[in-house]
């Protein structure tokens, strides 16, 4: 690729990580490599079992929800979130991965697990070939400046208001 655009997806509804993952499906067709990495998660999800369509760079999963941490688990959290960051963006650029995904940084960012200041050098530092992908729920302005493509994919229905739970395949 001779230009390496920056892709938001954000919003409130399903699917960022899907899209995220499509992506890396049509790359992987084309002979492309990509890379993912995902904050604030755990693993234990569809798209991390079985064949994946891109290198997972694993970080420690983060069980339950942030805001039921203490302090000391949030900073362990946001210590190991922003060493990561660094880490998957030398690893993109050292091995030459033509995609990398970011997936729920923009959470991670909203919640002040990683700094907004330190994405965006790192989005402007970046190889100019290397298309890098942020999910999340909200992006900061300067985010969304940087960015190439936002997509905000917005809840109209779900039916978790119904009290149906994820499923397996499907939600998670």
């Amino acid at each position: 690729m001779q230009n390496g655009l920056i892709h938001v997806y954000c919003g409130d509804g399903k699917g960022k990580t899907t899209c995220a993952a499509g992506l890396c499906l049509r790359a992987k067709g084309r002979g492309k490599a990509s890379l993912w990495t995902s904050f604030t998660k755990n693993y234990d999800s569809g798209e991390f079992l079985g064949d994946m369509p891109f290198i997972l760079f694993k970080g420690e999963p983060v069980e339950g929800f942030i805001k039921d941490k203490s302090e000391e688990e949030f900073e362990k959290i946001s210590s190991e979130h922003t060493l990561r960051l660094s880490q998957v963006f030398q690893k993109a650029v050292n091995e030459e991965f033509d995609l990398l995904i970011l997936d729920e940084v923009l959470t991670a960012a909203e919640l002040g697990l990683v700094e907004v200041g330190a994405l965006c050098t790192m989005l402007q530092n970046k190889s100019p070939s290397l298309e890098v992908v942020l999910t999340g729920r909200s992006a900061p302005g300067e985010i969304l400046y940087l960015a190439d493509y936002v997509s905000e994919i917005r809840a109209v229905k779900h039916p978790f208001e119904k009290g149906i739970l994820g499923r397996e395949g499907i939600e998670k």
